[in-house]
């Protein structure tokens, strides 16, 4: 059998999203806790629909949001990794990195180790110059991941897709060059 894994980390395995991940991946996206920095709760077509756009992503560009294993456990636990953003902002078009991990996983390290480990993909086999991050000022557990894997804030702005006078309007802008 192949190996499902772009690549690896530690405690963390990053792949495509599968048939059999779209349960779990809906639990993740329906939870208000999880979900309280974005602006709703996913459903399970919409969920879905995620899951399409993020594997269309990897096969387009050969990364994205992947789907995360943790290893010693062999479970699904979300998603980290780097999407093209290109929302109207002074800074996009641009490649962001991103996560969204169940709850049962977090205050673990896994966010940290695992987009550590994709910058370094980012850097090493994509040859990206620079990566972005960017979270509503409110999600200050985020804000810390991105702190931690040595990104430094450049900034902040209004999200141009978040309604205004949203608690999630402002947003925290986040770059690390290679």
């Amino acid at each position: 059998m192949n190996d499902p894994y772009f690549f690896t980390s530690n405690r963390l395995g990053f792949r495509k999203f599968n048939d059999s991940d779209l349960k779990p991946f809906f639990e993740i996206n329906s939870d208000p806790e999880v979900m309280k920095h974005f602006p709703s709760v996913l459903n399970i077509e919409q969920t879905e629909l995620l899951i399409k756009k993020i594997n269309d992503h990897i096969e387009e560009h050969g990364y994205g949001f992947f789907a995360v294993d943790l290893l010693p456990e062999n479970t699904f636990i979300g998603f980290i990794g780097l999407k093209n953003s290109s929302f109207e902002a002074d800074f996009t078009p641009c490649v962001e990195i991103g996560w969204r991990l169940d709850k049962k996983y977090w205050n673990r390290g896994l966010a940290t180790e695992g987009s550590a480990r994709c910058l370094d993909f980012a850097f090493s086999d994509l040859n990206l110059v620079e990566v972005y991050s960017f979270t509503a000022l409110i999600n200050k557990a985020s804000e810390r991941v991105m702190q931690k894997i040595g990104m430094k804030k450049i900034g902040e702005f209004d999200h141009p897709l978040v309604e205004d006078n949203h608690p999630l309007k402002a947003h925290c802008l986040y770059r690390i060059s290679k």
